[in-house]
């Protein structure tokens, strides 16, 4: 028999064999692969995936009470305000005794800040009664104890709202970021009063205040970015170079010149007051409002516009152009049905890009917005470092995260992200 034919199970086994050192090349190949994304993913998880879970988490925790009042929480949750206004004797002992463990720990004083963004005076009230309860004797009677160092003991409304938010989680922080406030009165939530409405507001500011800025960033960085395209490369490169100077200097020293330039006795008043466009005492107010925020801002999310039309516009061949024109069309319409479509990648990937970073900005805003230019980001970090309502702007947190999400599908569907190119 010959050699080729008597070797053919053996010639099977080794194709078997070949199969599975390509099998395992491969798998050592995907190996490699991953240990070198690995300290990317690794960042990613430590600096975005954690702190948002951890954001998301906050939003919603409520433990604080139940910690500080482990006798008394579950007892309150037990009770049924339509049988009594008040909690049983047993409430009211189990209260005390937290209580006294509160005020030896210090912790009294927290728990009654917590309640107060529920509900004014509870603050006040735990405050109170930490002072007092420190001097107050053994008493077989809790109820009158607590009475008698503060009537709001005795009072329904006082109770409905530590039993509302005893619980380990609660939705009371995003029902406040929707601008509703707890109502004892009914055990629910209901509009916050016309004056106290803000979140709703700041939502709807940030988002028409960053579409205008974005309008502005391509109205102004188009045609900068389509006569950079057209120059030679050496004055092409001079001109990248001023569009990329914003970048060398500091944040806070451009926010501050707009200040210098758009106050009442500023740069550019002085001008038009000099011109006679203005009279002294008419000076445009152009500062510490949103006009501030929309100039300051446009000036510096501006390169974010340029840079991805630039590197777009100068893949476009000239020829098509050219051929528009050699077939009767005038530049005008050459340029709407032959350039403008071919700049789309470059409008979406700028205008996102834009969008997404002008509704997180916040140093801005806050410098040269006022009360009437201040984006939501703002009041996230007021609660984050001033008021320490973490919770709230938390659920704020993460409903602008839910938002810009929201925003990117939405431009996915319409526009398409694979459409999105940066040259």
């Amino acid at each position: 028999m010959p050699p080729a034919i008597a070797g053919a199970a053996p010639g099977m086994s080794g194709g078997l064999g070949l199969r599975a050192q390509f099998v395992r090349a491969e798998r050592r190949r995907r190996m490699r692969a991953l240990m070198l994304v690995l300290p990317l993913l690794a960042f990613i998880f430590v600096t975005f995936l954690a702190p948002v879970a951890d954001m998301l988490i906050r939003s919603a925790d409520n433990r604080m009470v139940g910690d500080i009042l482990p006798r008394a929480a579950p007892l309150i949750r037990a009770w049924n305000p339509a049988e009594s206004d008040t909690p049983s004797d047993a409430v009211f002992t189990a209260i005390l005794e937290d209580l006294r463990e509160g005020a030896a720990a210090k912790t009294i004083t927290r728990l009654g800040q917590r309640l107060n963004y529920e509900a004014s005076g509870m603050s006040s009230l735990f405050r109170k009664t930490a002072r007092r309860i420190k001097k107050l004797e053994a008493t077989d009677d809790a109820r009158a104890a607590l009475v008698k160092m503060d009537k709001k003991w005795g009072a329904r409304e006082t109770w409905m709202v530590i039993r509302k938010f005893s619980g380990d989680w609660t939705a009371g922080y995003y029902q406040s970021a929707f601008d509703f406030r707890y109502n004892p009165e009914t055990d629910g939530h209901k509009w916050a009063d016309e004056e106290r409405r803000i979140y709703l507001n700041l939502f709807a500011r940030t988002l028409l205040l960053s579409a205008l800025i974005t309008l502005m960033t391509f109205l102004l960085g188009y045609p900068v970015a389509f006569m950079a395209a057209s120059l030679p490369a050496r004055q092409a490169n001079l001109m990248m170079i001023l569009v990329l100077l914003p970048f060398w200097t500091s944040l806070l020293v451009r926010t501050t010149s707009w200040i210098a330039l758009l106050q009442e006795q500023g740069v550019i008043n002085d001008i038009l007051v000099a011109l006679g466009i203005v009279g002294d005492d008419g000076r445009l107010r152009m500062i510490h409002n949103q006009v501030g925020t929309v100039v300051a801002m446009t000036h510096i999310l501006l390169p974010f516009m340029i840079l991805p039309l630039y590197s777009v516009m100068k893949t476009i061949s000239p020829s098509y152009m050219r051929a528009a024109r050699s077939m009767g069309a005038d530049a005008f319409t050459a340029f709407r049905r032959v350039y403008f479509p071919q700049t789309i990648p470059g409008v979406g990937a700028g205008a996102i890009l834009v969008f997404i970073l002008s509704i997180g900005y916040y140093i801005t805003p806050e410098l040269v917005g006022g009360r009437s230019g201040t984006f939501i980001s703002n009041r996230i970090a007021y609660h984050i470092s001033s008021s320490l309502n973490w919770g709230l702007g938390a659920a704020l947190g993460f409903m602008l995260l839910g938002m810009v999400l929201v925003l990117y599908w939405l431009y996915d569907r319409a526009i398409g992200v694979d459409k999105m190119k940066l040259g």
